[in-house]
């Protein structure tokens, strides 16, 4: 057998189902590689296991080169921090949509929570699927559905419609949340992992801060009105769409093998050559076993998985409820239109890009000490960050409360509260999502569907309690109730920094 492509292949021995076996060797010729011979029933066949050309093979994601890994990384992100403004812009249509369909804010802010409910039921299907057939089917499937919902949600002729394509806008945009990390996972080292995580959490709460401005001011313009919003989502998706088509690649490796090896089936004309991924017995009990129910198994049965998703669950949360406190404090108390009323998000993302700066600056001290450790990152180390975090986290809340309540205080001071919060966003929720990943690096899609559909859950029902909260409480009592919640939170990471390898350790998690 000829193999133009010089390809690692393994013998792997057949299931004989008792049958008796007889091997017979053939010598080699110069492109040749020896397979075992089995006799079954009569039948002989060579099985051959496809495997990549050494840690050099350029098919190898790990490989590819810098600039197709950043050309691959900035799409995948674009596509992200589509979605996500996508989940908020929703928040400036409410009132155009209270006073066409006569309901009340509550029932408008289901707009944005099944949006983010999608969020939380997506992962489960994109997570598996991707484990299944890999990350470029399911990226471009979920942003042209997303697309299509977009421009559905625009063209709607009642709100039942409107819910309904809204739902499966945020479905089909999970995926992006959900694979963005595992295609980075695929990618990079992880030094450049972490460091590529950085972006990726920046744009994920980068889009629902600027959606608030661009939505206001498309609303308040006659000639556009709140179904542009929607428009502008499905025409930034339709792009989006077309950058994945003609730029991004496979990276899973185990679906890279397939393709490989279908290819070297054709050239070659032995049918027995395949993948290991091409062993996996897919039937309905399979799938729900080992793909769909890994996610919710992992926050069942990993204590430590249910800990970081709680942790970031709640900043992610407090990010959709910040819809209805913003508009509170910037509208109603100081006066403000929808369009300027947005502007004060602007602060928040100052924080967040802080933040990203903080976390850079920490990399050559991260490199030290993983060049230290033989090259192997401890999983803890990445927490460090969440510490300051949080407590800036919380300091915000409190700051964002009792600065932001009277209209005379000036608006500039509410408004800086943001670069606490957007600091703490950041380097509460990154370490996270780092942490899940790296400690399940074998099933990074699962861990990060576990993250998402937990915070996702969060998301959708935030937003739906903070109307009542603060006409119930009032702005600086509300916030300040979150405020100490945020601050009951800070010893998640100095408890797993601690103890968090030993725990690990324990655990008897079995996927």
């Amino acid at each position: 057998m000829t193999m133009d492509s010089n390809p690692k292949v393994n013998p792997a021995p057949a299931n004989t189902n008792n049958a008796a076996v007889e091997n017979q060797s053939q010598p080699p010729s110069d492109d040749e590689t020896s397979a075992t011979e089995v006799s079954k029933q009569g039948t002989v066949e060579s099985s051959m296991l496809v495997e990549f050309d050494g840690d050099g093979d350029m098919l190898n994601a790990h490989n590819w080169p810098a600039k197709k890994k950043l050309y691959t990384f900035v799409f995948v992100s674009l596509a992200t921090m589509v979605v996500a403004l996508t989940s908020s812009i929703f928040s400036t249509v409410i009132p155009p949509l209270m006073t066409t369909y006569g309901i009340s804010r509550e029932v408008g802010t289901l707009g944005v929570s099944l949006y983010v409910l999608g969020f939380a039921t997506g992962p489960l299907i994109w997570a598996p699927f991707s484990e299944l057939k890999g990350r470029r089917i399911p990226f471009l499937l979920s942003m042209f559905c997303f697309s299509v919902f977009s421009f559905a949600t625009a063209t709607s002729k009642d709100l039942q419609s409107i819910f309904i394509c809204r739902f499966f806008a945020g479905f089909f945009g999970a995926c992006t949340l959900t694979l963005s990390g595992a295609v980075s996972s695929d990618m990079f080292s992880p030094h450049a992992f972490t460091i590529s995580m950085v972006g990726f959490c920046i744009t994920v709460f980068s889009g629902p801060l600027i959606a608030p401005a661009i939505g206001g001011f498309t609303v308040m313009n006659k000639h556009l009105g709140w179904r542009w919003t929607h428009y502008f989502a499905g025409i930034l998706g339709a792009a989006s769409f077309i950058s994945l088509l003609l730029f991004l690649d496979e990276s899973y490796a185990p679906v890279i093998l397939v393709s490989k090896a279908r290819r070297l089936r054709h050239e070659t004309k032995n049918w027995a050559i395949h993948a290991k991924h091409e062993e996996l017995e897919l039937s309905i009990q399979v799938v729900l076993r080992n793909y769909l129910a890994v996610p919710l198994k992992m926050l069942a049965l990993d204590p430590i998985i249910l800990c970081m998703c709680i942790f970031g669950s709640f900043v992610y949360g407090l990010l959709y409820l910040f819809l209805t406190a913003y508009p509170i404090i910037f509208q109603q108390i100081h006066g403000m239109n929808p369009g300027v009323g947005g502007l004060p998000f602007i602060a928040v993302i100052v924080g967040q890009f802080i933040a990203g700066l903080v976390m850079y600056l920490r990399q050559p001290w991260l490199r030290r000490k993983t060049i230290a450790n033989n090259g192997q990152i401890v999983p803890e180390w990445l927490l460090l960050t969440a510490i300051p975090g949080s407590a800036a986290f919380s300091a915000g809340l409190f700051w964002l409360g009792w600065a932001g309540y009277r209209r005379d205080h000036h608006w500039i001071i509410p408004t800086l509260s943001g670069l606490f919060t957007g600091f703490g966003l950041i380097t509460m929720f990154l370490p996270s999502i780092q942490y899940v990943v790296i400690i399940r690096k074998e099933r990074a899609a699962s861990a990060i569907a576990a993250h998402t559909f937990l915070r996702s859950l969060a998301g959708s029902v935030f937003p739906l309690f903070a109307t009542y909260m603060f006409n119930s409480l009032g702005v600086e009592w509300a916030l300040t109730l979150l405020g100490c919640v945020a601050a009951c939170l800070v010893p998640i990471p100095v408890v797993l920094y601690v103890y968090g390898a030993r725990i690990r350790a324990k655990s008897k998690l079995v996927l």
